[in-house]
């Protein structure tokens, strides 16, 4: 009998919190397609579900863990004073876009004197050793993953080596991305006089607001006048590879980094100082880590755009979005994961419809095998549409870069799915330059003939009735990944 009724006491709690759950939910008016995932997971698998959505659903966006906004206008200011550029010019063509990143998160155009783009690990890091091997002033690094491997080491050693020296080195890793890490690799580090902070440390009691949001950017800069942006972390395998079985049978990593020179170089400063700001409470803004920069003998037009769960806008998707609606003749996107949500997946079916040639190079095996079988659906979608879809099959893709028109790119850490757009914070190179827009599709059509088409692809193209009904569930959870 009494345990009859504690059973009922536990269902009755079990369904008060599922509807508070619910309810939480519903109040947060976020888009229709994640609210509806997050009740189904609640109602179908009720403890699980709730407990999900406490770690991971509560939308931390509203919620000021500093006053970034003011944070921002600051450090613009700071920035302004040092600036001095030239024979200024706005292409006409993408005056609206440079205006919507303006006008939604201050970030501000910037002449680049060179772009060197990256396509492996054996391209990237021996230019950056090289380039902290030169730095004499500071050394600036955020990475979502700095692994404790052979790589790791090395390039650890070489900022140690420089912090000894007298360089200033700050380096931000995030919390989640370095679960793996011991805290002594950071902490040797720190012995040598590098200032190493995590980002956003996920510790109880503050576990649930923080696990959700990562900072997944990957930037560098180097005193001020070098920087980095791009797909790439500190790890071994982006050197190595990984594992026949998971990349396709090729092992090897393919990625997309970009070397930046010029005043440009300003915004990733900017960006870093503003999220060390954010992890350490240290504002820093001397004139030394914003040096002049020589009059540049090329135009290159570009701007660096952040977006994260506290801006007030999804920047980088919106991005994406007036890109894709304003292409006349393609659109060109590598990424590693391809779960959007409806504003891009719209806009990519209806360029695609409009005889747009849209282009979309995915892995052909992830290294999310989860994340892989919720994209499929929507892979199949963008085919149907009309949209031609290629999925790499010499290693692992990891590239986050579009390219359209012959006149625009963008390069960054952020994939084509919920998590980038929505909850991590993110960064993007885009330039507006045609030299540069034809050097990026060159990358890109060099990859495609390393890809095989989904149309070849009769499995993929038309799966079992089980595999579709399994694609459907995970699809569920696509904007919880």
């Amino acid at each position: 009998m009494m345990g009859s009724i504690f059973f009922i006491l536990v269902m009755v709690l079990v369904g008060l919190l599922s509807l508070t759950a619910v309810v939480h939910v519903l109040m947060d008016n976020r888009q229709p397609a994640k609210t509806m995932a997050w009740v189904l997971v609640i109602l179908l698998v009720p403890v699980v579900g709730i407990v999900l959505y406490f770690f991971f659903g509560i939308n931390q966006r509203r919620k000021r863990i500093i006053s970034r906004r003011q944070l921002d206008e600051l450090t613009r200011r700071s920035m302004l004073s040092f600036v001095e550029q030239h024979d200024f010019h706005v292409p006409e063509r993408h005056r609206q876009l440079v205006d919507l990143f303006i006008n939604q998160s201050m970030s501000l155009p910037f002449q680049c004197s060179q772009l060197d783009i990256m396509t492996d690990g054996y391209a990237f890091f021996p230019e950056l050793l090289h380039d902290i091997a030169q730095a004499t002033h500071h050394i600036h690094i955020s990475m979502y993953i700095f692994e404790d491997d052979a790589l790791g080491r090395l390039v650890a050693d070489a900022l140690r080596a420089k912090a000894r020296s007298g360089v200033v080195v700050r380096i931000i890793y995030d919390d989640v991305g370095c679960w793996k890490v011991s805290d002594r690799f950071f902490e040797a580090m720190r012995r040598d006089g590098i200032d190493v902070t995590s980002f956003l440390p996920v510790r109880f009691p503050s576990f649930t607001s923080k696990v959700n949001y990562r900072n997944h950017r990957k930037l560098v800069v180097i005193d001020g006048r070098i920087g980095y942006v791009g797909g790439m972390n500190i790890a071994d395998r982006y050197v190595k590879g990984l594992p026949g079985p998971v990349a396709g049978g090729g092992g090897s990593w393919r990625d997309t980094m970009v070397r930046l020179e010029g005043a440009i170089v300003y915004a990733l400063q900017r960006a870093f100082l503003i999220d060390w700001y954010f992890v350490d409470r240290t504002l820093v803004t001397d004139r030394a880590y914003y040096p002049p920069t020589a009059d540049p003998t090329t135009k290159e037009l570009a701007q660096l755009v952040t977006s994260g769960p506290m801006s007030p806008y999804p920047n980088i998707m919106q991005g994406y979005v007036d890109i894709i609606q304003r292409a006349r003749r393609y659109v060109y996107i590598e990424t590693p994961y391809f779960l959007p949500n409806e504003p891009v997946l719209f806009a990519l079916k209806t360029a695609a419809l409009s005889g747009v040639d849209v282009r979309l190079v995915c892995p052909l095996r992830s290294d999310a095998r989860f994340a892989e079988w919720a994209s499929r659906s929507y892979l199949r979608q963008l085919y149907q549409a009309g949209g031609k879809v290629y999925l790499y099959a010499d290693g692992f893709i990891h590239s986050k870069m579009l390219v359209s028109d012959d006149s625009l790119t963008s390069c960054g850490s952020a994939n084509v799915d919920f998590r980038s757009f929505e909850n991590n914070f993110e960064s993007c190179v885009f330039v507006y330059d045609e030299s540069v827009a034809l050097r990026m599709k060159k990358v890109f059509l060099d990859d495609l003939s390393h890809s095989t088409s989904l149309a070849e692809l009769p499995r993929r193209l038309h799966p079992t009735f089980a595999a579709r009904l399994w694609e459907s569930l995970t699809r569920l959870f696509s904007p919880l990944l």
